[in-house]
């Protein structure tokens, strides 16, 4: 039962038309294309509504299946539409654009902070990125500054693929020290910030993001928490 991941192509489609091909038996609904961003890699599902002929449901999050489906599961239990029939998706824009900014202000965070990753989440106003520091920054101003700089750059952000043998034979594009990006398909997912002679950043990774980095507006750097003795928590808030 695979699914098209139609965010995968183009991160600002915020509507289609989709078909039902299965229910399952939790009350979640699979259909053979999706707008909806299934949660993984610290982001969180999208959530927005369903429309077909003689009804509509709200749609609270979308999680991922066996062998490549996206399943959207309803804000609560209600009549779904039946398999065959053809839907319309809508996704929460505002909270899907939220999502994206804030995922490509923490890819831009790793590149101020040039330190290993172990661990992070994405939210509608906040983000965190948890780092391999032993001790805390010296000036946090200074990282909120040069964060910001880089925004305002108004650089590209674009995608390219790289096979499973390509990025085994280059460790150093991973980030993260505790999760691997998804490999097995033959090709992985990279996310580039700028281009060939601006480019400040590239890395694995099956999220959306914002098409230029003026996009994400200010920036404003939150609490910085020790979670263990290597262990440095670092929070962005959007403005």
């Amino acid at each position: 039962m695979t699914t098209r991941p139609l965010f995968r192509d183009d991160a600002y489609q915020a509507e289609c038309t989709a078909q039902v091909t299965a229910l399952t038996p939790e009350g979640g609904i699979i259909c053979d294309a999706s707008v909806f961003y299934p949660t993984g890699g610290g982001q969180p599902g999208d959530s927005g509504r369903l429309d077909w002929e003689g009804g509509a449901i709200s749609i609270a999050t979308a999680v991922k299946g066996d062998n490549g489906a996206i399943i959207l599961v309803p804000a609560s239990p209600v009549e779904l539409p039946p398999v065959g029939t053809q839907v319309t998706q809508r996704l929460d824009w505002a909270l899907r654009h939220r999502h994206m900014r804030v995922h490509t202000a923490l890819h831009l965070l790793s590149v101020v902070i040039p330190l290993p990753v172990s661990g992070g989440a994405i939210g509608s106003e906040k983000g965190r990125l948890d780092f391999d520091m032993t001790e805390p920054p010296e000036d946090k101003q200074q990282i909120e500054d040069r964060l910001n700089a880089l925004i305002e750059q108004d650089l590209k952000v674009s995608d390219d693929w790289i096979t499973d043998a390509a990025l085994l034979a280059n460790p150093a594009l991973v980030k993260t020290m505790s999760v691997m990006p998804p490999m097995g398909q033959g090709r992985v997912r990279l996310v580039r910030i700028g281009d060939d002679t601006t480019q400040v950043d590239l890395q694995p990774c099956g999220g959306t993001h914002v098409a230029r980095t003026a996009e994400i507006g200010r920036i404003r750097i939150g609490k910085i928490e020790k979670k263990g003795r290597q262990n440095r928590r670092v929070t962005i808030h959007l403005d």
